[in-house]
């Protein structure tokens, strides 16, 4: 197979363009001092409200170390907290800040709008079709 072939496949143009949409979304997020990996973040934990780290690693696609550098940071700007408690077992909720509610907003609304910039040139009911087709992609690998 040649490398143009390799270029035209699925999975390849499926990783450029998260590639790009990410690379999109950390020049955008970095005048809040975020990366792409602190707003994942952020986002599962407004979406999961003391979840577990093991949950969050799990829900932003990291390791439980990756996820435990990236909730250091987040901590240590404030904008989250781990319980001294654990709910059941070890496990410690991790919960946003009002601060990290307030730039999870902001944070929010940037990677919205890259995500319009990417699907602009698509009418909405092809954005809907992408979607759909993505999801069952996710489903046939899951």
């Amino acid at each position: 197979m040649s490398q143009e072939d390799v270029r035209e496949r699925v999975g390849y143009l499926i990783k450029q363009a998260q590639q790009s949409f990410h690379r999109s979304c950390e020049e955008r997020l970095r005048p809040l001092g975020l990366s792409m990996s602190q707003y994942a973040v952020l986002r599962a934990l407004a979406d999961a409200p003391g979840a577990p780290a093991a949950e969050l690693a799990r829900r932003t696609f990291v390791t439980r170390q990756s996820l435990r550098d990236v909730l250091n940071g987040l901590r240590a700007a404030g904008l989250a907290s781990v319980s001294d408690q654990p709910t059941s077992g070890r496990a410690r909720p991790v919960s946003l800040t009002d601060r990290g509610r307030a730039l999870l907003g902001e944070a929010h609304s940037i990677v919205l709008a890259v995500e319009d910039r990417m699907t602009a040139d698509l009418a909405p009911d092809d954005v809907r079709r992408l979607a759909a087709l993505l999801s069952t992609c996710v489903a046939s690998l899951g």
